[in-house]
């Protein structure tokens, strides 16, 4: 018997063609397809934030976009947009596709803007999800060098003896200075008068004159008082003591119990951001945050570079949005 072998191959021929032509038409009719798998990042990515230039937080934002953008193999764009509590940034987030490439950074500041305002525009918690920390810092309670305190103590026990004497400084109402001395008096027990002033250098003119027995500011704020021997730091408002200040106790230390202020930035994404995109967000900011020279140059500044799980950090916003909603409740703050 023979076989034409011409004849029993166009069959087999017309059946690849077939094949091949199903899954050019699935191509065609699934555009996105191809772009769907690719691996992400596939393109720069837009850092929003709700500070201006040249800030602490900004500053520290552009060390970890460089360093987390070679480590993607993308650039990170900075965005400032400062103003309104934070909610320009994270509406200009928000307006974008929650894709991975556009992302905000949340702070302390933006748990305290919560209870703060009247309409913020936006809900941090529900929508956005949280990718990682970046930086911690305390606050520091500082005193005229060569004054009448010496300690946290000090200042206590001169409060009791008069209430309401003292003079605490701060800057504006409703910051976290601000918050931080209003939760120190609740905590403490003691009465002070809190006097909120416009910025870090009117605090350190009005300390040095004499008008302020103490203030209450960043490390970074203060260094050059500190340095010049000015002024010194009688404590720190961490539950902890901090690596950056290992010589100035805790305010706990001075006998204020559950006494906690510590502030932070982190990254936030809009809800409905690829949970694939979250973890390679993440992974990356572990190894970039965990680097000695970064977290040198963080500690240069004044601030700890730390990572963390995003569900860490998303515990972290929501404790905070509760602990100062209390305090600006019982501070009788007015809204904004």
């Amino acid at each position: 018997m023979r076989f034409n072998i011409f004849k029993a191959a166009g069959p087999i021929r017309r059946r690849g063609a077939l094949v091949a032509s199903v899954a050019i038409a699935l191509a065609l009719a699934l555009p996105g397809a191809a772009g769907a798998q690719d691996k992400y990042p596939s393109r720069d990515i837009t850092l929003v934030l709700p500070f201006g230039p040249g800030g602490i937080a900004d500053i520290t934002a552009r060390v970890v976009a460089d360093s987390l953008g070679k480590k993607l193999g993308r650039q990170i764009v900075i965005m400032n947009q400062p103003g309104a509590g934070g909610a320009t940034a994270a509406r200009a987030a928000l307006n974008a596709e929650a894709d991975g490439y556009t992302l905000a950074l949340f702070s302390n500041g933006t748990a305290i803007s919560v209870p703060l305002f009247k309409k913020l525009q936006f809900d941090p918690v529900k929508e956005f999800v949280p990718v990682s920390s970046l930086a911690y810092f305390d606050f520091v309670f500082v005193t005229k060098a060569g004054g009448k305190f010496k300690t946290l103590k000090d200042v206590l026990e001169a409060a009791k003896a008069k209430p309401g004497a003292l003079n605490v400084g701060t800057i504006n109402v409703g910051s976290t200075q601000n918050l931080a001395a209003e939760l120190f008096k609740s905590a403490s027990g003691v009465d002070f008068t809190i006097v909120p002033y416009k910025a870090t250098p009117d605090l350190q003119v009005a300390l040095l004159g004499g008008e302020l027995d103490v203030i209450v500011d960043s490390q970074t704020a203060l260094n050059a008082a500190l340095q010049q021997n000015q002024a010194i730091a009688i404590a720190a408002s961490g539950p902890v003591r901090s690596s950056l200040l290992p010589n100035v106790p805790t305010a706990t230390e001075a006998g204020v119990k559950d006494f906690d202020v510590t502030s932070w930035n982190a990254i936030f994404a809009p809800k409905g951001t690829p949970p694939e995109a979250i973890k390679v967000l993440n992974a990356a900011l572990v190894e970039v945050l965990a680097d000695p020279a970064l977290k040198k140059r963080f500690a240069d500044l004044g601030v700890e570079a730390r990572s963390s799980t995003p569900e860490e950090i998303g515990k972290r916003l929501a404790d905070d949005i509760t602990k100062w909603s209390a305090v600006i409740e019982k501070a009788g703050i007015p809204k904004q």
